[in-house]
């Protein structure tokens, strides 16, 4: 994991099930090109495209998502619905973000156990619904996107289109621009990574995870959140804005922001939520500020 790494266009990569891999140096965004070359039907389920770099890389809601090249991972992998009711398809991510906060934990506690690691800025975990953070510094984030991908016979069957953005390598001048803590799995492990063995092993743990989720359902990593969780019984604010982009975040039309205390996770995956007015609330999809 921390040998040195090969030129970019080198690297040995695979979709799942043996699925092609596309690599560029630089693109707008693996997230837009997926969607383009599914709904055409160019590409199987199980695609994987990867950029070194992009030029309009996205985040949840429109946000920005900054990608230099040589220092981080950008991909988006095409998995299909097969064996999972399109009704779990909010459940996916979360399975990708608990299978992925664990393969980094394991990276952070290899590197601890070494004397390496920062042991300073917290524990590797996952903040509902999706995002990964060390403390409260977020360095890796997932936007899911359902699409269509046309068969050569010109059928369409349901797929998620899921892109992953993390900060690997990366330093914190990166990011000034940006205005909320962020920090990178170099300065977690406090070594530089190679990203090609990273995303090796990230690849194959989600085609496994995914195994596992459509034989036992959401429940294993629910109880795996749990365990890893470091916001039960803290105070955030939920925020509701389906118009949301970096400008409109925080006000606009449609915004709603309630705060209150995080009460738990249910076994579905939603998010119990105790408001500062004394309701309960069951939240299904909206943004989390801790």
């Amino acid at each position: 994991m921390f040998t040195r790494e090969r030129k970019f266009t080198d690297w040995n990569l695979c979709g799942f099930g043996e699925a092609p891999a596309f690599l560029y140096e630089n693109i707008e965004s693996t997230h837009s090109l997926m969607k383009s070359l599914a709904t055409a039907g160019q590409i199987p389920p199980g695609t994987l495209i990867v950029a070194d770099s992009q030029s309009a890389g996205r985040g949840r809601h429109e946000r920005t998502w900054n990608s230099p090249a040589g220092k981080n991972i950008y991909f988006n992998i095409l998995i299909p619905f097969e064996g999972i009711p399109l009704a779990s398809a909010p459940q996916i991510t979360q399975v990708a973000a608990l299978t992925f906060a664990e393969t980094f934990r394991d990276l952070q506690d290899s590197s601890n156990a070494q004397g390496l690691g920062n042991n300073e800025i917290g524990k590797v975990a996952v903040k509902w619904p999706n995002d990964i953070l060390c403390g409260k510094s977020k360095f890796c984030g997932i936007l899911a996107e359902l699409v269509y991908i046309k068969s050569a016979a010109g059928q369409v069957a349901p797929a998620i289109s899921m892109g992953v953005g993390i900060n690997v390598n990366s330093d914190a001048s990166d990011y000034i621009s940006i205005g909320r803590p962020v920090t990178t799995l170099k300065e977690i492990a406090g070594r530089v990574i190679n990203r090609e063995k990273l995303l090796q092993m990230l690849i194959a743990n989600l085609e496994r995870a995914l195994g596992q989720f459509r034989a036992f359902g959401i429940t294993p990593w629910v109880a795996a959140w749990r365990k890893m969780d470091q916001f039960i019984g803290a105070r955030g604010t939920i925020v509701v804005n389906n118009h949301c982009t970096d400008d409109n975040r925080d006000g606009g039309t449609g915004v709603q922001k309630k705060t209150g205390r995080i009460a738990d996770m249910r076994d579905d995956g939603s998010l119990l939520f105790e408001c500062d007015d004394g309701t309960v609330e069951t939240v299904y999809s909206a943004d989390l500020e801790i």
